[in-house]
């Protein structure tokens, strides 16, 4: 070959690689436009998306038993699959019939112990030199043309698919910021821990001066036993009646504990701190009315003009008394004031001296009764409204701020230490949060590139 000769060949290549350069390889054009799709699904696949109920894009290979799947797959992807190993997932069909809506391509798959680059030399050469199979169209043939044709569907569902995938994104997002905004703030010094306490312990003894000393009863409007002064009142109430009752029963006789068991409810959280103060509370008040009813038993003194009131008039029925025990014919029914219907037959034998002292002297003591009762009642309704009122702006705060500071302040540390359940949760929105914000970023950065496309 002359020099002439070579330089016309030089000629020639030169040309043919200027008019490869003109025209770019298809797999540029997937680097720029279906390459970035892929990529954004893969690295979404990678973050564990689906774990937050969004789902991706997948290309899933169906074909009758040994039809060639695995095959395909393997010359698609240039790697041997695994065999006999339980990758494949067969499923019984009722129908042979194949909607092809997307065409089809023509494909040979590896024979024997081909290599991948002699398999795709054979491919080639049966598409260009049999008989038959020459005359079908380029474009559909040849797994290279496969290959393109699957990018180029999965770019086209992905692009689609993009706007629900975010959408689902944000609206998880928006759940899971809401749901961690809601958690208990994590406590993480001493400083904000006492800061959390003193404010807790606020609200606590504002929420008991409302129920117990004010009666607003906003925060539990239909929780009749948090009403605690109309129960106060009630329970006032009923001790009065019970005392009027039991006029010369030992009154002594468990008295008073069990109302006073009666206190409302306290929250949860503050049960634990008020405990031995509720108990000392019960214990004096207790010992308070104890000490009423020894001072009652060892006086019978009061001022109080009611007293002579109420015997003046009970004294009234002494007439009626002495006829009932000198008029035999008369009923022996005796109808008192206060005390009601009694019968007086029995007395007819003592001598009317002693009847009349000893009618005296029940009608004294059942009008110095009267006053007695009202003078407890008094007293114990004061003690009840002035011990809730210590525990409420003294002593419960006190008790509290003492029991948790006790013990070289290990209530606070634990204050510091989240429950495990609650830390779970906290961890849990905090990965998942983390998460979705990745995949978010990834969504958006894809679709502002396919807005400039």
């Amino acid at each position: 070959m002359d020099n002439s000769d070579r330089k016309c060949n030089y000629e020639v290549a030169k040309v043919e690689a200027e008019s490869l350069s003109d025209n770019p390889p298809l797999s540029t054009s997937y680097n720029e436009r279906i390459r970035p799709l892929l990529d954004a699904v893969d690295r979404l696949r990678l973050l564990k998306v689906a774990q937050e109920g969004i789902q991706l894009p997948t290309i899933v290979v169906v074909g009758d038993q040994s039809s060639g799947k695995s095959s395909v797959l393997e010359s698609l992807a240039g790697i041997d699959l695994p065999r006999g190993q339980g990758i494949c997932l067969l499923e019984k069909i009722t129908a042979d019939d194949v909607n092809i809506g997307l065409g089809y391509v023509c494909v040979r798959n590896r024979i024997g112990e081909e290599s991948y680059e002699e398999a795709r030399r054979e491919e080639t050469s049966l598409f260009q030199t049999h008989p038959l199979l020459s005359k079908i169209d380029k474009s559909m043939v040849g797994v290279p043309v496969l290959a393109q044709r699957l990018v180029q569907i999965q770019a086209s569902i992905i692009s689609k698919c993009l706007p629900d995938i975010i959408r689902k994104i944000n609206e998880k997002l928006k759940e899971n910021v809401l749901e961690l905004s809601k958690m208990p703030k994590n406590i993480s010094s001493v400083a904000e821990a006492m800061t959390k306490l003193m404010g807790i312990i606020g609200l606590f003894k504002d929420s008991l001066r409302k129920i117990l000393l004010r009666a607003e009863f906003d925060e539990y409007p239909d929780d009749k036993n948090m009403h605690c002064t109309a129960r106060l009142a009630e329970m006032l109430d009923n001790f009065s009646r019970k005392l009027q009752k039991s006029a010369e029963n030992n009154c002594t006789d468990g008295f008073l504990l069990e109302e006073i068991k009666e206190y409302p409810q306290l929250q949860f959280s503050m049960r634990r701190a008020v405990k031995n103060l509720v108990a000392k509370m019960k214990e004096k008040a207790f010992d308070q009315v104890t000490e009423m009813i020894d001072m009652e038993k060892v006086t019978d003194y009061t001022c109080n003009q009611e007293y002579m009131e109420v015997w003046v008039k009970l004294m009234a029925c002494q007439n009626a008394f002495m006829a009932a025990m000198n008029n035999y014919s008369i009923s022996s029914n005796l109808k008192i004031e206060g005390l009601g219907t009694v019968e007086v037959k029995h007395l007819r034998n003592y001598p009317s001296s002693i009847r009349d002292q000893a009618f005296d002297l029940k009608m004294r003591i059942f009008a110095y009764w009267k006053i007695v009762i009202k003078r407890i009642t008094d007293a114990v309704a004061m003690n009840l409204l002035l011990s809730m009122d210590n525990l409420v702006n003294q002593e419960i705060e006190t008790v509290i701020v003492n029991q948790i500071m006790g013990g070289e302040g290990n209530g606070i540390k634990q204050m510091l230490e989240e429950s495990p359940s609650v830390a779970s949760k906290r961890e849990r929105l905090n990965k998942s949060i983390k998460l979705l914000k990745e995949s978010k970023d990834i969504v958006d950065h894809i679709m502002d590139r396919d807005i400039q496309w």
